[in-house]
């Protein structure tokens, strides 16, 4: 049977993603939605089918109804309403960040400790099936390595012994427009950390997974609030770069995902393919659907450049229309949709954890770190976080 979902928090995002993947979902059931805002409401009831709308928290969450919750108001309100998710012993889906300070971010985890509910952090490229798919490759390749037979071995045998010859590494490239950002984000009072916080924790959480080791130490510049630099080194001697800029485009794939190891390479490019190099018995090139195509005949080759061509299309149409949301076509499956269902399935006890509380905890604490270093010029160890 479908999971009751109460919907905590029915703003732009979660009327975007959470609140019509768990409509159209087969495991998942839009019970009630809960916001301040009567028109955001009657778009939940209306449009999406909520079974029940309210303005009261503690009444969606209390409903014996209510199987599991959703949170997804801004990080100011999740300690309150993760403790009251807890003191019911309901299930929680939280959009990352956690918290907006460390203190509160460290009482969360520790109600989600105590309580043993189901708990899943928004890092939702983690479902994506690009990354899903990536992230097995890589893992098998750098835990069993299989010899590549065309590698280059200069030297044979006499080859020299090297530290770091077994470790990974990883590039991330993010490229962002912050014209498209809301004015919240540019509020200090609202967002004091700005997108070093509320947008690096979305890669720093997969940086960790990739790598599979605990981080150590990062290092970090920034240009403003909208370009950034990071370094991270982990303890196994993993390494990390990742740059992030707001001063890009839309009209360009946004996300680039390169990992190194063990003399292979497994690259996701915008999510919509998976490329390996190295990688014995790995398919070289995987594509994947891209989600609510208006020009199906452009591009029609799928992957990175089927994308261009058709985001080419659909900026063309933007402009001629005067309407800027029409370029947004054919966009990458980020995992959205996904991670709802396979957060269902660890609930119910037949999936694995998705994202967990300390998954997240680790993620926030390199993002922290970084925002540390940044702000003192300096290296700064994970410990001091």
């Amino acid at each position: 049977m479908p999971l009751n979902f109460a919907v905590i928090g029915c703003g732009m995002l979660a009327r975007s993603q959470h609140i019509p993947n768990i409509a159209a979902s087969s495991k998942a059931t839009l019970h009630t939605c809960c916001d301040l805002s009567d028109d955001a409401l009657a778009e939940c009831r209306d449009k999406y089918g909520a079974l029940h709308i309210t303005k009261d928290y503690n009444a969606a969450i209390n409903n014996p109804e209510v199987q599991a919750i959703c949170i997804a108001t801004t990080e100011k309100m999740r300690l309150p309403l993760i403790q009251a998710a807890a003191a019911a012993r309901k299930p929680v889906y939280c959009e990352k960040p956690l918290a907006q300070t460390l203190e509160q971010m460290y009482e969360i985890q520790k109600i989600v400790h105590e309580s043993g509910i189901p708990f899943c952090v928004g890092h939702n490229r983690r479902s994506s099936p690009a990354m899903i798919d990536a992230h097995r490759i890589f893992r098998a390749h750098m835990d069993n390595p299989q010899p590549c037979p065309w590698r280059f071995d200069r030297e044979g045998p006499n080859r020299p012994k090297v530290e770091g010859e077994n470790i990974a590494s990883m590039a991330v490239r993010i490229n962002d427009d912050w014209y498209s950002w809301k004015a919240w984000a540019m509020n200090k009072e609202h967002a004091p950390h700005g997108p070093m916080l509320f947008e690096m924790t979305h890669f720093t959480d997969l940086c960790n997974w990739f790598m599979a080791q605990e981080p150590a130490q990062v290092v970090a510049v920034e240009q403003g609030m909208l370009s950034h630099g990071i370094i991270v080194k982990y303890r196994g001697g993993e390494l990390v770069t990742l740059f992030m800029t707001a001063n890009g485009t839309f009209g360009y794939p946004k996300e680039l995902y390169e990992m190194f190891g063990n003399g292979g390479a497994v690259v996701v490019d915008h999510m919509l393919e998976v490329r390996t190099a190295g990688v014995e018995g790995a398919p070289a090139t995987t594509l994947y659907p891209m989600l609510k195509d208006r020009h199906p005949k452009v591009g029609a080759e799928g992957g990175v450049s089927g994308w261009l061509a058709k985001k080419r299309a659909a900026c063309a149409e933007a402009a001629a229309k005067g309407d800027p949301a029409l370029q947004f076509t054919a966009e990458p499956d980020k995992g959205h949709a996904h991670a709802i269902d396979r957060f269902v399935d660890e609930i119910s006890g037949v999936g694995p954890v998705v994202c967990g509380v300390d998954d997240a905890v680790m993620a926030t604490r390199v993002a922290f770190a970084a925002i540390k270093s940044a702000k003192e010029n300096r290296p700064v160890a994970i410990e001091e976080i």
